[in-house]
């Protein structure tokens, strides 16, 4: 009466190790598609708009040599060609956007920051200057009734 089979596709048949480099996989391929996302090789996947913030793509590779190191020789060899082949285009990819001048240049905050002072202070007419000095000692000795 208890019809304890169940197909053999479902993960419930799955034994641990598979689960587990499923799972290797899945994070390999998540570290490997946010390194591309902002290195302005994918999409943003909700607004549709490249991202290009190389350092924090940086972070993603750096996790993903990490991995690498610290799991020298305890990957199956899937495993291994899959993360040696994601680190190998991320490499490429990160070369190619350094090399590649930005799409859009962003302002240094500094150099922003002295832009905006030096249109709010006023430059005198360069013939006037002199004329400014005379006026300043006039104002000093005239009275006005």
């Amino acid at each position: 009466m208890n019809d304890t089979t169940s197909p053999p596709a479902t993960p419930a048949n799955s034994s641990r190790e598979e689960i587990m480099s499923a799972l290797f996989a899945s994070m390999v391929n998540q570290q490997t598609n946010m390194a591309l996302m902002l290195l302005g090789k994918l999409p943003h996947p909700e607004t549709g708009e490249t991202i290009r913030e190389i350092d924090s793509a940086r972070m993603f590779i750096d996790q993903l040599e990490m991995l690498a190191l610290k799991t020298r020789g305890n990957l199956d060899p899937q495993e291994e060609k899959l993360l040696k082949q994601s680190l190998t285009a991320l490499r490429m990819a990160f070369v190619e956007a350094v090399d590649q001048p930005s799409s859009r240049p962003e302002p240094a905050p500094a150099a922003e920051a002295r832009e905006t002072a030096r249109s709010a202070q006023p430059t005198p007419p360069a013939d006037t200057a002199g004329q400014s000095a005379e006026d300043e000692s006039r104002k000093k000795y005239s009275k006005k009734y």
